[in-house]
């Protein structure tokens, strides 16, 4: 099995989650302002917890070479992706102080913690299978609304999160990390037992992808003013 069997294996949820009204809406520019702020402080408190994740895979691997493999990931994450967050998030008039003093919503305790979970229950290949819906999910949107007709790019003030995720040097990043995904589905049956399990736990990672959309739109019908 790979990557791709996962996502045939959970249709429905992946396009409810790469095709979800917040992307659209993101796409488009119409998404309301205080509903990508809240999600921008929700990222970067994900964020944090994806290191973690990808440093729990260094402490999960039973190689070096497994190991080394995760290593760049972490150093990504904390050396460039939040750095890149915290200074994106200045532009929208948010510190690094107002990013560490927000609270983690229910849907953003929900999705981190059962990649850890899956991680500290399960082995290396749960790990990952628990943490490639986002990777490979936001490479799939950047190229989707960057080909979209309905993208608007003049004007459009979530160009440049477009432009990130829709961008060579993330698009070549999630291809290698697929690449090593694949490797460690390779001689896994999908129709075995470990992998129905592993389809079940990138369904409910995928599900948690759908949810996090939603809490961000959510932020403006509870009335959030931040």
């Amino acid at each position: 099995m790979n990557h791709k069997d996962l996502i045939k294996a959970c249709q429905d949820d992946w396009q409810a989650y790469t095709k979800h009204p917040f992307v659209l809406q993101l796409g488009n520019g119409s998404l309301a302002q205080p509903c990508f702020l809240h999600y921008l402080k929700q990222d970067f408190l994900f964020l944090k917890q994806y290191a973690r994740a990808y440093a729990l895979a260094i402490y999960k691997a039973n190689t070096l070479a497994d190991m080394r493999k995760a290593l760049p990931s972490v150093h990504a994450l904390l050396d460039f992706e939040i750095n890149h967050h915290i200074t994106y998030c200045q532009d929208w008039g948010l510190s690094e102080a107002d990013l560490e003093a927000e609270d983690e919503d229910f849907g953003t305790v929900a999705y981190t913690r059962y990649v850890l979970d899956a991680g500290m229950t399960g082995d290396l290949v749960d790990l990952y299978v628990a943490l490639a819906p986002c990777s490979i999910g936001y490479a799939e949107i950047g190229r989707f609304l960057a080909k979209d007709d309905n993208t608007l790019f003049e004007g459009n003030e979530f160009s440049s999160w477009i432009d990130l995720y829709s961008g060579d040097e993330f698009q070549q990043s999630i291809v290698d990390s697929t690449q090593h995904l694949d490797q460690l589905l390779a001689d896994i049956d999908i129709n075995s037992k470990r992998g129905q399990h592993l389809v079940k736990v990138f369904k409910t990672a995928t599900r948690m992808e759908v949810a996090f959309w939603q809490q961000g739109l959510n932020a403006l019908s509870e009335g959030e003013q931040k």
